[in-house]
Formats: structure tokens, C-alpha cells, sequence
């Protein structure tokens, strides 16, 4: 398949990393990390003005969507920023809400996430007990089993490889809906999910990349950039050879989702596992190729490399992915 997106979807990821870039994000996950959402907030709030969460939802319920790819290349430009918040739980939850077959419920919720004016999170406990900033979160959605619940409240945060992922066990409550129509919706929000986690990790990776090229231009030894070494070179171009193998394999997944083919969740499920283990390759190396600064907190660049094995492993681990991958 020979893919190449158009003109206005590059202009579309061109104007996020414009509006991403005047957010001081490094800024926004240290705030998130010590509880105050503020600075979060008001990025998420300019991320719904500009139709980030409309791309999950339909166009009944005041979204733009579905549309998959779209939704692909705002979450590598959430990626690529590293902007702290539920994003992947909000836009899961969205294709739950709207799975369900319930007008009622998705009129009540969904035009909220559309607008970004609504923050929610999404527990399946089915895939682990814990839901990401359920603090932060306006609702909390928990399924379990063929129940699906609005959470009482966050329960108490958990701690997380990443200052930016805030964990907790959500507390029970209210029912929602209950029946075969939640079973059959998890499946689907769980695909959306980790396609979202998929672009996520590539544009992560592509910043740590960046960056680390970066650095190892300017950062000499013996009298040369380290960037001259061999070892160096070899390092970097495994790095983007990872990186530009799980591209493609992420777009064609979420055209396979768009077209709603039978076999998008193994898609789904190779993208996520090439995209997740690519990113975390990236930090490995940007840690390595920085030495014992990269451990710094003081380091921006370190908010991204302990993001990546978080988004490795999320809503699929690379072991979940391979096997459903090679599922019959």
C-alpha cells in the first residue's frame, strides 16, 4: 500500500506542533506531577479548541469524526510534546460512549469531550486496575466485565515511572449500563486506545531522536563531536531506522480501523508493539548518548525518556501485542 497524506492533514499537524510549541509543556508536566492541573488545563483546552478530541467523536454529537488517522497524527503531535493528561483514556472513552448504542448516555457525555471542555479517564479492568489522572479527571469511567460504572472517585495516586502518568484504583459507582452492548464496546475503545498510544510513542520518539542529534553535535570529546563517532552514528541511524519502519505500520492501522477491516486490531496490535519498542529504543539511546546528565531531573529531555517505557507498555504490552498478532 502506497500512502502519502494530503496537504491538509499536514498542514493540520504543522498548526498542532505550532500550538504545542507556545505551551511550555516541560513546564505543564512538572505542575501535573506535583498535582496542580492548571497549566495542564489550559493546554487541553486550546488541544479542544483546535478539534483534537472532535476527531473521536461523531458529527451527531458535535465531533468531526470518527476519523482515525487524523486522530493519528494529533496524538504523534501530543507525542512529540509530551502533554500530560488522560488524551488516549479521554478519546478511548469517547469510542466506548459511542459503541454503546445509547443516545441518551452519548448526547450526556460526548459533546463535552469534543469541545475538551470535559477531561475523562477510562478504567478496563479487564487490562489492569488503574486509571491514568482519574484526579485530574472530570468523570471516571470503569468497566468491569459487562458493567460499565462512573467512578465515585479517584482513589488514592499511585506512583508512576513517569511524573506525568498519575495512577490510582478508581472507587466504585453508579452504574451506567450494564449488558452485551459494553462487552462489545471494550473491544473496540481498546483498539482506539492503543492506536493512540502507538502515535503517541512514535512522535515521543521522534523528539528524542531529535534532540539527541542534537546534543551529540554539540557535545565534544577529544576534540570532536561525539556525533562523528561511529558507534555514535550507528546508534542514532538504528534509532531512526526503528522509528521510520513503525511510521507506516501506525497509518496503515488506522486507515484498516477507518475502513473498519476485519483484521484492524492485529494492525492495531503490530503498530503498537513496533511503535512502543522503537520509542523506548529511542530513550535508551538518548540516555546512553547523554550520559549522567540524562538522569538529571533538571534535564527537560528526561520528562521523555520516562514517558517511553510508560507508552510501551500501556493499553498493551509488547508480549499482548505479539501474541494477538500471531492469534489465528
Amino acid at each position: 500500500m502506497r500512502f502519502l497524506l494530503d496537504a491538509e492533514q499536514r498542514d493540520f499537524a504543522r498548526s498542532l506542533d505550532g500550538l504545542l510549541s507556545s505551551c511550555d509543556t516541560p513546564a505543564a508536566i512538572r505542575s501535573w506531577a506535583a498535582g496542580d492541573h492548571g497549566p495542564g488545563r489550559a493546554a487541553w483546552a486550546r488541544l479542544g479548541e483546535a478539534g483534537v478530541f472532535a476527531l473521536a467523536v461523531p458529527e451527531k454529537y458535535d465531533g468531526l469524526g470518527p476519523l482515525p488517522l487524523e486522530l493519528v497524527l494529533a496524538f504523534e503531535a501530543l507525542g512529540r510534546h509530551a502533554v500530560p493528561g488522560p488524551l488516549v483514556e479521554t478519546v478511548a472513552a469517547a469510542a466506548l460512549l459511542e459503541r454503546l448504542g445509547d443516545d441518551r448516555i452519548a448526547a450526556e457525555e460526548l459533546p463535552g469531550i469534543a469541545s475538551g471542555s470535559s477531561v475523562v479517564s477510562l478504567c478496563l479492568t479487564a487490562l489492569g486496575p488503574y486509571a491514568l489522572d482519574a484526579d485530574a479527571a472530570d468523570t471516571v469511567f470503569v468497566v468491569n466485565g459487562d458493567t460499565l460504572r462512573v467512578a465515585a472517585g479517584p482513589g488514592p495516586v499511585q506512583p508512576s515511572a513517569d511524573p506525568g502518568r498519575r495512577l490510582s484504583r478508581p472507587l466504585e459507582g453508579t452504574v451506567l449500563a450494564r449488558g452485551p452492548a459494553v462487552a462489545a464496546a471494550v473491544g473496540h475503545a481498546a483498539d482506539v486506545a492503543a492506536l493512540a498510544t502507538a502515535a503517541q510513542a512514535l512522535g515521543l520518539g521522534r523528539t528524542l531522536l531529535a534532540r539527541t542529534v542534537e546534543y551529540v553535535t554539540q557535545r565534544t570529546q577529544f576534540g570532536v563531536a561525539i556525533g562523528s563517532f561511529q558507534a555514535v552514528k550507528h546508534r542514532l541511524a538504528d534509532t531512526l531506522l526503528a522509528l521510520e519502519f513503525a511510521e507506516p505500520l501506525v497509518h496503515g492501522a488506522a486507515l484498516a480501523l477507518a475502513a473498519g477491516d476485519e483484521g484492524s486490531g492485529r494492525d492495531i496490535a503490530a503498530a503498537k508493539v513496533t511503535a512502543g519498542e522503537a520509542a523506548y529504543g529511542a530513550a535508551r539511546t538518548a540516555l546512553q548518548l547523554h550520559g549522567a546528565v540524562g538522569y538529571t531531573d533538571e534535564l527537560d529531555l528526561s520528562l521523555w525518556i520516562r514517558k517511553a517505557r510508560p507508552l510501551r507498555d500501556a493499553w498493551g504490552t509488547p508480549a499482548d501485542c505479539r501474541a494477538r498478532v500471531m492469534a489465528v
